[in-house]
Formats: C-alpha cells, structure tokens, sequence
C-alpha cells in the first residue's frame, strides 16, 4: 500500500508541475499589503497529499505568499500541530489574529477563507 501511495503522490506533484495554475497580478501596493496579511498564516501540509495540493493550487491562483510547513517530515512542525490543532491532520491553515490562534482543517474550507480575504472583488 505504501508503494501505491508513494507512485500517486508522484503522479499528483507531476501533474500538478504541469497545470500549474497562473496567479492574480497586482500592484507591488496592493501585493505588499496581501503579504502583510499573510505573514501571520502557516499551512501545514504533506508534499503529496492531493487535498495539501489542492490548497497550494488555490494559493497559488490567489498569488497569497503563506508559509508551508511540511507536518509529515519535519518532527517539530508535526509536534506544533499536534499541540496547537489537537491532531496531525492536513491541510490545516493555522491563522494568528488578534493575539489568537485559530486551526482551520478540511481543505475546502481553507480555501473558502483564502477567496473570502484575498480574492480580488
């Protein structure tokens, strides 16, 4: 099972190197001012995984520059969302605001916030 794993996975970042999806051009103001907005988001994500990728895509088609912190290989980045999120699933978007840290799970509602604050109107 892992060997049917690890070849999808590949075949995911494949295709996903290909289809690259073309981000929103902006204004170095108003791209300033969204990598302002995004200096407090982190997503934890796996490298392979399709719905980690999925978000990646959506970030990408938003030009939002959010830090990915790799929760499979990297033992404290999987430490902190453990003790932050209470779980090690992905994609989590951990979101600072206010002096609060907020967990937000489940990759369509990641992407739901993305275009919620950072879609061009």
């Amino acid at each position: 099972m892992k060997i049917v794993r690890w070849i999808l996975g590949r075949i995911i970042l494949l295709l996903n190197a290909i289809f690259t999806p073309k981000g929103v051009k902006r204004s170095p103001i108003a791209q300033t001012e969204i990598d302002s907005r995004t200096a407090k988001l982190s997503l934890y994500q796996f490298n392979a995984c399709p719905f980690c990728v999925k978000v990646r895509r959506q970030m990408k088609r938003l030009s939002v520059n959010i830090e990915c912190r790799d929760a499979q290989n990297d033992p404290q980045h999987k430490a902190d969302l453990l003790a932050g999120g209470g779980r090690v699933k992905v994609p989590c978007l951990r979101i600072e605001s206010k002096g609060e840290t907020q967990w937000l799970y489940e990759s369509s509602d990641i992407v739901a916030y993305l275009n919620k604050e950072f879609a061009t109107k």
